[in-house]
């Protein structure tokens, strides 16, 4: 056996043997002298990686080699304002820890009508504080069948509805001007049956056959199905389609999206050479979709494997040769543990929090926090150099992603509180407030997530007259706990639901369209009159933004637990230099008192940093239903 080390050397010098028989592939100095160094500092990791994945091939070799070509020639080309960037945040690697971030997302045709658009609403982004734009899917895809842009059919055309790649490039320029980082989907488990390649497999071509997983019968399709999940079983049983050649593709979501084949490393350079297209483009953080699925094994989940780590990971080690500034989040809406596997400067350095999410919507249903507390002390910290994207809603259903073992320590049956949850946020439960559709019910299984959006899940549509405090409340975890904050952009003005989705082309059948409504120009008209709902919530809002990043305390992630000795409250510490932010929300819908005692462990003055006012801790503290404080303390020595 040869010697790991040695292979290494082999490997090492077979790379650099290529790339200086390839003249000007990676430039002139001081870009080549750039490239050099880099390339000594990760090719090691890239190659452990690829490695890891395809070692067992003959070919490994000479796919390695021109995955790296393939890399120095897309550093050679990135522009230069591009090239600086990366400079800049190799220097500041935890820019994106600020307490200044604040990100939001849309739909281009829906929030903007187009590119040109989103580019003339930046003097809003600037107004309200965005430094982080999530453009939803906006690549080609057919249509009616695109699943909202997520069927992508070019990773290198604009939807031609919205603009070019041109105006892309143009807008990414502009908002990085002006301060604001350009995210946008990668797409990377699978592409539409249209795409170039899902076309030439569907017509027999053997290599392009062999970059999705197609069989001729039902044989293998079965033996995987004993142990996958059904994930949209109103679209199709079970994960493969029949084609209308009678052989059969694996098709995870829908039946117009096919999943790549990943244990072929064609794809995989395939796939790096669209992500690096994409960052020379100017993307600053790639939106990594469907993290769980991308790798298949038979006789396993088919989720969350090893394997699906280890090509994160060598994607990002591309990304350190060609576009180091260039940030992965994950997107995994699974077990809080495997979450939070994906999370690691190596691999995704950022990470949606599905599991606070949806415990903001359990705590607001059940008006107890436990559930919320308990998953804050347990699973909120991450490692250096990461952090979360922290959001109330996204584009996407409200899956009940806690842990059952959690539930199950407080007494709770997961199964029977999930179907709780279920009816009271679909209105099926006496009292409830909230206004929303279900999505996916599988009556098979008892599974259902939930579509709405903020404002109406929180009761504003049915006239609640605490709606305007939830959605406050709701926002004040999100803005206060650590990470990034996410608004789907039109929740700040408290958009309600969109029943006429069904009208629309395509969108029938999916009921998460419900909360993706058309910009809502009325309500953003009245932002400014605070005794509008749309007003109320926008000076709230904007209240938090101010705060938050004028409060050192709340950059970063690290988060310390604080028990309020009431269900009903919750409470967790933001540590600084010296003082540090207590952050206590009252969930109930009455007077909560935080008692001196539970206070004793701080000096008796503090600051009500939201209000602006001095607090003494010493006579107890009465929250008001859905009232929520920052408060700075001092710790007693």
């Amino acid at each position: 056996m040869v010697e790991p080390v040695l292979v290494d050397q082999v490997a090492r010098q077979h790379v650099l043997s290529a790339l200086a028989l390839g003249t000007g592939i990676v430039g002139e100095a001081p870009d080549r002298e750039v490239f050099e160094e880099r390339f000594d500092r990760h090719f090691p990791s890239l190659f452990r990686l690829f490695h890891d994945l395809y070692g067992a091939r003959d070919d490994w070799l000479d796919q390695l080699t021109e995955l790296v070509v393939e890399s120095a020639r897309t550093w050679a080309e990135r522009p230069a304002d591009l090239k600086a960037l990366d400079a800049q945040r190799e220097d500041n690697s935890g820019w994106f820890q600020a307490n200044s971030m604040l990100g939001g997302v849309c739909y281009v045709d829906r929030y903007a009508e187009d590119l040109a658009g989103v580019r003339s609403r930046i003097p809003y982004f600037k107004e309200l504080g965005l430094t982080y734009l999530h453009l939803m899917p906006l690549f080609l895809a057919p249509e009616p069948h695109s699943d909202g842009g997520y069927a992508v059919s070019s990773y290198r055309d604009v939807n031609p509805r919205l603009g070019t790649m041109a105006q892309l490039r143009d807008l990414a320029a502009e908002l990085r001007a002006n301060g604001i980082s350009l995210v946008v989907d990668f797409i990377f488990n699978h592409t539409s049956d249209e795409h170039e390649w899902a076309r030439r497999a569907a017509a027999g071509d053997p290599a392009f056959s062999d970059y999705y997983w197609i069989y001729p019968d039902r044989s293998m399709p079965d033996a995987f199905e004993q142990t996958v999940r059904e994930i949209f079983p109103d679209d199709h049983p079970g994960s493969f389609v029949e084609m209308p050649d009678g052989r059969w593709v694996w098709a995870t979501f829908h039946t117009f999206q096919w999943d790549l084949n990943y244990s072929n490393p064609d794809v995989f350079r395939a796939m790096a050479a669209e992500m690096l297209f994409l960052a020379n483009q100017g993307v600053d953080i790639l939106r990594m979709d469907a993290v769980a699925f991308i790798w298949k094994q038979l006789g396993t989940p088919c989720e969350n494997l090893p394997e699906a780590h280890t090509l994160l990971q060598a994607f990002n080690a591309v990304c350190r040769l060609a576009a180091p500034s260039l940030l992965f989040k994950s997107e995994a809406i699974v077990h809080p543990d495997e979450v939070a596997r994906y999370i690691d400067p190596a691999e995704c350095q950022l990470s949606y929090n599905p599991l606070q999410m949806a415990l903001i919507w359990e705590a607001l249903a059940t008006r107890d926090v436990s559930l919320l507390s308990l998953a804050l002390e347990r699973r909120h910290n991450i490692p250096a150099g990461t952090s979360w994207v922290n959001y109330v809603r996204s584009h996407d259903d409200i899956g009940w992603t806690f842990a059952d073992e959690d539930a199950a320590e407080l007494g709770i049956n997961a199964f029977d509180h999930r179907r709780f949850l279920n009816s009271f946020y679909v209105s099926r439960f006496p009292g409830s407030f909230a206004r929303g559709v279900p999505f996916q019910d599988n009556p098979r299984t008892g599974d259902c997530r939930i579509s709405g959006t903020t404002a109406s899940l929180c009761g504003l549509e049915g006239g609640t007259a605490t709606a305007v405090n939830r959605i406050l409340l709701a926002h004040s975890v999100a803005f206060s706990t650590g990470g990034i904050p996410l608004l789907y952009l039109g929740d700040e003005v408290g958009q309600l639901n969109d029943y006429q989705y069904a009208l629309e082309d395509g969108h029938g059948t999916d009921s998460r369209w419900v909360h993706r409504p058309h910009y809502p120009a009325a309500d953003y008209a009245r932002r400014t009159d605070p005794d509008t709902p749309a007003g109320a919530v926008y000076a709230g809002l904007r209240r938090m933004i101010s705060v938050r990043s004028a409060t050192p305390e709340l950059a970063g992630t690290r988060l310390l637990g604080f028990a309020t000795n009431s269900p009903g409250v919750l409470g967790y510490q933001r540590p600084g230099d010296g003082t540090l932010i207590l952050a206590l929300a009252n969930f109930s819908d009455g007077p909560q008192e935080v008692s001196a005692a539970t206070l004793s462990g701080f000096t008796p003055d503090a600051v009500d940093i939201l209000a602006g006012t001095a607090v003494r801790l010493d006579a107890g503290i009465v929250l008001q239903p859905q009232q929520f404080v920052w408060l700075r303390v001092t710790p007693r020595p």
